[in-house]
């Protein structure tokens, strides 16, 4: 699972939450791509958390980074972002 946390800038998050809106189909059509949600913080409302579900890490790192749809999406949603999201992977801790 990919975690990004996107801090974006004051007076913005109306307009971001529309450029996600149109850009979310990007990421579904990717080869990999499971399922993604987006949250907003409670305590600081300019601060997002954004969860995708990719097969692979490569499918991420490698399949969409490297397409155009990643040019599309990084167009729409980058000049949103003060500073840029940290952006990492992670896989489950089996607890049974």
């Amino acid at each position: 699972m990919e975690l990004a946390l996107l801090p974006i800038r004051p007076g913005q998050t109306a307009s971001f939450e529309a450029a996600f809106r149109e850009a979310q189909p990007l990421l579904a059509v990717q080869p990999g791509y499971v399922r993604h949600e987006l949250q907003r913080c409670l305590e600081d409302d300019h601060r997002y958390v954004l969860l995708v579900w990719w097969q692979t890490l490569e499918d991420h790192t490698v399949g969409f980074r490297g397409s155009p749809e990643y040019a599309q999406w990084r167009a729409l949603l980058h000049p949103f972002y003060e500073p840029f999201p940290l952006v990492e992977h992670f896989s489950p801790v089996p607890l049974g």
